[in-house]
C-alpha cells in the first residue's frame, strides 16, 4: 500500500523536491500552500494551509484523512526566514516568525496525530536547519525558532514511543531556493548603530542562498528516512563544512567558536 504524505509548504523549494521525487517513487503526496490556486500545474495536489490559522489545518489534515483513510507521513516543511538586528526588529515580526517555524509545526502535528495513533503507525519530519544549532549574527531570531523546534522534536519522540509514531529533525544547510525573498528583513536603517555590519551580512547570506546546493539533495535524504524503519532524532543535509560548523560548536570553547563564526561573516 502506498504511503499517504502531507508536506506544508509544498508549492516551492525543498518543499515541492520532496513532493515531486516522493510522488515518482509511488507515494501519495499532498501538498499545501496558503493560495493553492496559483500551482494548478503541481505534480501532486496542492491543498489551502495556513500553518498560522489552526482552523486550515484542521480542514486540510481532515480532508485527506476522509479521501485516503490515513496518514503516513507528515513533513513540516512551512517555514519563514527572518533577518536583522535583534534590537530593531519589531516584536510583531519575531511572534510572527515563531508562529509559522514553531507554534505552526505544534499545531500541524497535533492535528495528525489522532490518526496515527489510530493507525499505531506514522512518521513526522520537522524540517528544521543547521542555523537552528547556534545563534547567527543578524539571524537570530530565525536560529531561536528553528532551535526552539529541534528541542521540541526531541520530548515528542520519548511522549510518542508508545503510540509506534516516529518522529526526526532534518536540518538543511543553504539550498537554491526563494527563501531570501519570502524573508522579512528588517530593514537599513541610515542612522543605525548596525547599518554596515548587518548590511555585510545581508549580502552574504543571500550569496550563500544563490549558490546553495540543489533542493533535490534534500528530497533523496527525506526519502531514506521515509523507508528507514528507526529512523534517528537528528540528520543534517548541507555542505561539509556546514554539518561540520556544528561538530566544531560542541567541542571548541565557547569563546574560539564565537571567533570564527565572526571571522565567517567579516564582523
Amino acid at each position: 500500500m502506498s504511503k499517504v504524505v502531507l508536506i506544508t509548504g509544498g508549492s516551492s523549494g525543498i518543499g515541492k523536491s520532496i513532493g515531486e521525487y516522493l510522488a515518482e517513487k509511488g507515494f501519495i503526496v499532498y501538498g499545501t500552500s496558503r493560495n493553492p490556486e496559483n500551482y494548478k500545474n503541481s505534480k501532486f495536489p496542492i491543498l489551502a494551509l495556513d500553518v498560522k490559522k489552526v482552523e486550515t489545518i484542521k480542514q486540510t489534515v481532515s480532508e485527506i484523512i476522509s479521501k485516503e483513510n490515513r496518514l503516513d507521513v507528515l513533513i513540516n516543511n512551512a517555514g519563514a526566514g527572518i533577518t536583522g538586528p535583534i534590537e530593531e526588529i519589531p516584536e510583531a515580526e519575531i511572534k510572527s516568525n515563531f508562529e509559522t517555524n514553531f507554534f505552526g509545526p505544534i499545531n500541524v502535528i497535533k492535528a495528525v496525530l489522532p490518526q496515527m495513533r489510530k493507525q499505531q503507525s506514522g512518521l513526522i519530519i520537522n524540517i528544521t536547519s543547521i542555523a537552528g544549532y547556534m545563534g547567527l549574527p543578524y539571524r537570530g531570531v530565525y536560529s531561536a525558532s528553528k532551535g526552539a523546534l529541534e528541542l521540541l522534536t526531541e520530548a515528542f519522540r520519548m511522549e510518542l514511543k508508545d503510540f509506534n509514531i516516529k518522529m526526526t529533525n532534518v536540518a538543511p544547510g543553504d539550498f537554491a531556493t526563494n527563501i531570501a525573498a519570502g524573508r522579512y528583513h528588517a530593514p537599513l536603517l541610515g542612522d543605525s548603530p548596525y547599518k554596515k555590519p548587518y548590511g555585510d551580512t545581508l549580502e552574504l547570506m543571500n550569496e550563500h542562498v544563490d549558490n546553495g546546493s540543489n533542493p533535490n539533495i534534500m528530497a533523496e535524504a527525506v526519502y531514506k528516512i521515509i523507508i528507514n524503519p528507526n529512523p534517528k532524532g537528528h540528520y543534517k543535509v548541507g555542505e561539509f563544512m556546514q554539518k561540520f560548523s556544528i561538530v566544531l560548536k560542541r567541542i571548541l570553547p565557547d569563546k574560539v567558536y564565537e571567533k570564527m563564526l565572526m571571522k565567517h561573516y567579516k564582523l
